[in-house]
């Protein structure tokens, strides 16, 4: 992890899973809605922005699963994240629609959500539209565990890190 001045930075939103666990348990028994919704936001955009926000519609509390530096690498190769883990979750945390952020250290194809569901054992986890109906989605079986409905949210724009980043090597 890198050595970051976090004086100005949302840090008290970063919490672990146990503490996000505890938090989410606790909102629960307060009659708060808690949703879920994970990914590596490495460099952060509109599209993220559009998703969280549509996220947090969904219930009270916005929890973001946010993969490791390690996942990322697994998932998307040895050149990323392009940000370190700290900073992604700092990025996340400042935004206003997000009420609380997890670094989770699992396997990239599905370890994240399927760890962050299992913990937090949200009443809505959201994914984007690029993972089809909440059925087929890798955290569906810890879903249904927990008894979290999916919502998918609607592709608004064409904003994706993947074409950011080819339009910036181009």
């Amino acid at each position: 992890m890198a050595d970051f001045d976090t004086t100005n930075w949302r840090m008290d939103k970063v919490k672990t899973l146990e503490a996000a666990a505890k938090i989410a348990e606790d909102l629960k028994k307060q009659g708060k809605k808690v949703v879920t919704v994970n990914g590596s936001f490495d460099i952060l955009h509109a599209g993220h922005l559009d998703q969280l926000e549509e996220a947090k519609r969904q219930g009270d509390v916005l929890f973001v699963g946010l993969n490791s530096d390690t996942s990322v690498r697994e998932g998307k190769g040895k050149d990323r994240p392009y940000f370190p883990e700290q900073a992604r979750a700092a990025m996340v945390a400042a935004l206003i629609c997000v009420d609380y952020v997890v670094t989770i250290d699992a396997p990239y194809g599905g370890g994240v959500p399927q760890a962050l569901v299992r913990a937090l054992k949200p009443h809505v986890h959201v994914n984007g539209p690029d993972y089809g109906a909440p059925e087929t989605w890798v955290e569906w079986e810890a879903m249904q565990e927990v008894g979290a409905t999916g919502y998918t949210t609607p592709r608004r724009n064409t904003l994706s890190t993947t074409r950011l980043i080819a339009k910036i090597r181009s």
